[in-house]
């Protein structure tokens, strides 16, 4: 521990003398990062917060000056942060001044009397060993932590030993978040306090989302906690986070850039193993879609566990910019529900096989990670390959229509071209044609009369705008209202073909 005002006073050698406050008051436990002698009116600016002044008063009238010079001076120590006043007796004055004694009082300031045979230098010197004596311990601490935790790394848990360790350094307690937000559970180590768990993933989170190695120290619940993300710049791997520690010194600041170190290396390995498992899910997806599900299922089996059981769903997704949190979040719900969901990457998109009871979790997780998704009708896994067209037909349509998510029933089953002929045909064209009514009744407008214009005149917009006397860019702005309105991209030939299809049927009855 860094010496206090107490620590100075209590060695008899220097017989030194509080005058105020009293033994027991909490100021003269403050602690003392330095000694420093002037006689300045203001010494402020060449001192530092935390240390202690000396003077023998020189500054100072003989005898009792007016009590608001003292209380200017004092006001100016305490403002700057000085931790004590030593003021020596018997050099310039005969006795301390009681305009400072009171001035002091005051403002709560440890005054100390140094008597005449006290010199300045041995109250300096008797600090500084005791800083140099604090700074050995903490590199022999520090040096003794860094080797407990390098033994630590070499255990088979290495990365769970890692931080056990550095929290039997720190005496807090410390937690992992991998790259997808979620907490990595370690045994040993001591648990998050419950009450700050949603702050903390919270926070996790939103340093994730920077995507940049970052620290940052916030506030949670009442405590402090420091986050440091692991990994690289658009490649990380997960978040270390420390609460209920000490101030961070630079020795226990080394220790945990020796963690975090440790711990970047231990997740990269991980990731080197993640790209091999991929590889092999890959593999195994191939092998099912060419129809050879016996070699497909034995080797899930021996990795994963059993292949999903039909009926599945099959969905596509095309990831962000940056899918690896999606690829880690994938990884930990086909853990969860190990057997039950199964994905692959398959070129610049992802695969995924689940049943109707979890495809809600799986399409929840995608819309999380920003991936655009398309899902098949629900089949077996002999007839695969149809579902996968299905699947990309899908995510295809979702990109159009700047969706999330577009389940394959929606184009087989709600679009007009695969109704026209059936007895649903009549009930599918009013329903899709209904919001534009409503549209026009609500907000009096023409967007309905519109379309049925510019579809008879096979969608040409000069000769559409003619016949309606209307502007070309204002007819424009109509069939873009009504597509929104529709949930239709009418610059589609499949959506115009829809639409036209069911106004053509609604115009026949």
């Amino acid at each position: 521990m860094p010496p206090t005002i107490n620590t100075i006073l209590r060695n008899s050698a220097l017989n030194l003398r509080l005058v105020t406050p009293d033994a027991g008051d909490p100021a003269v436990e403050a602690s003392v990062s330095w000694v420093h002698s002037s006689d300045l009116d203001d010494p402020t600016p060449f001192l530092d917060p935390g240390q202690l002044l000396l003077t023998d008063g020189t500054q100072f009238p003989v005898g009792d000056g007016p009590l608001e010079l003292y209380n200017d001076y004092v006001t100016r120590l305490v403002k700057h942060g000085i931790s004590g006043l030593g003021f020596a007796t018997q050099v310039i004055h005969g006795v301390l001044p009681s305009g400072l004694v009171e001035a002091c009082r005051n403002h709560a300031l440890p005054l100390l009397e140094v008597p005449d045979r006290t010199p300045f230098i041995a109250v300096i010197r008797f600090v500084a060993d005791l800083l140099a004596k604090e700074q050995n311990a903490r590199s022999e601490w520090s040096l003794q932590a860094q080797r407990a935790i390098a033994r630590a790394a070499l255990r088979p848990d290495g990365l769970r030993s890692i931080l056990a360790e550095l929290e039997r350094q720190l005496h807090g307690w410390v937690a992992m978040f991998d790259a997808a937000g979620n907490h990595i559970l370690m045994p040993n180590n001591r648990p998050v306090p419950s009450s700050m768990m949603p702050g903390v993933m919270d926070a996790v989170r939103k340093s994730l989302d920077q995507d940049s190695r970052s620290v940052s120290q916030l506030t949670v619940d009442g405590e402090q906690i420091t986050l440091q993300t692991l990994g690289r710049r658009h490649h990380l791997r997960g978040v270390l986070v420390l609460g209920a520690i000490e101030p961070l010194d630079p020795a226990r600041t080394d220790i945990i850039n020796s963690v975090i170190a440790l711990a970047s290396l231990a997740l990269e390995q991980t990731r080197t193993l993640d790209t091999a498992r991929r590889h092999l899910r890959a593999g195994v997806f191939e092998q099912l879609l060419a129809g050879r599900t016996d070699v497909a299922e034995r080797t899930a089996r021996q990795v994963w566990g059993r292949l999903p059981a039909d009926p599945v769903l099959v969905t596509m997704a095309q990831p962000p910019g940056q899918g690896q949190n999606l690829l880690e979040a994938l990884e930990l719900l086909s853990d969860d529900h190990r057997g039950a969901v199964f994905y692959a990457q398959r070129n610049e998109n992802i695969v995924v096989l689940a049943g109707p009871a979890l495809q809600q979790k799986v399409a929840v997780l995608l819309e999380r990670y920003g991936a655009t998704a398309g899902a098949s009708a629900e089949t077996d896994v002999a007839h695969l390959a149809k579902a996968l067209k299905e699947a990309e037909r899908s995510l295809q349509r979702a990109l159009e229509l700047a969706r999330p998510l577009v389940a394959f029933e929606e184009i087989s089953r709600g679009g007009m071209l695969g109704l026209l002929h059936s007895d649903e045909a009549g009930s599918v064209a009013r329903r899709l044609i209904e919001p534009l009514a409503k549209h026009d009744d609500t907000e009096q407008t023409q967007l309905l009369p519109t379309v049925s214009a510019w579809l008879a005149n096979n969608c040409v917009w000069d000769r559409t705008a003619r016949q309606l006397g209307i502007h070309r860019h204002t007819l424009r702005n109509r069939i873009d209202a009504a597509g929104t309105v529709l949930g239709l991209n009418l610059d589609s030939l499949r959506d115009r073909l829809e639409l036209f299809a069911a106004v053509e049927f609604l115009e026949e009855r």
